[in-house]
């Protein structure tokens, strides 16, 4: 069984997920609007337009400090370079669509979520989806030698 080839990956800013976050702050306004069309005038109204504005506000300051860095695979090991500092880690695939990958990045500076796009590296994006599939490699005994016994 052969390992999956060493792939270096940039990891940006998702723009689908911007759209996405956007799309679920238009459904909360949405929802918000009906809302305060069926209850009567009060506290209540303004509190669904201040609950909508805070979310959007927070999807806003974390697509803006989402992690920018470059992903990469050796051969032996994972590792995400950030700001010129280097972690080991893994990736563990949390949603894939195909042509965006949403990771979920396991690694000593803790955990950390990266979209990943084909548009960022197409010559690149099946090397990295078969390094991101890829099992880790696991001793076989040579053939004749029964595994070692656990005590």
């Amino acid at each position: 069984m052969h390992a999956p080839p060493s792939v270096t990956y940039p990891v940006g800013r998702s723009a689908f997920a911007a759209r996405a976050a956007a799309a679920l702050v238009a459904a909360g306004l949405a929802a918000a609007v009906v809302f305060s069309f069926q209850s009567p005038a009060g506290w209540r109204p303004l509190a669904a337009y201040a609950a909508v504005a805070a979310s959007a506000a927070l999807g806003w300051r974390a697509w803006l400090r989402s992690p920018v860095g470059l992903l990469r695979w050796d051969g032996s090991g994972w590792c995400w370079d950030e700001g010129g500092t280097s972690v080991a880690g893994r990736p563990e695939i949390a949603l894939d669509l195909q042509s965006r990958l949403l990771l979920r990045w396991r690694g000593e500076g803790g955990l950390r979520w990266l979209w990943l796009e084909r548009a960022s590296d197409v010559s690149h994006w099946d090397a990295l989806r078969r390094a991101v599939y890829s099992r880790a490699s696991t001793h076989v005994p040579a053939a004749g030698q029964p595994p070692a016994a656990e005590q």
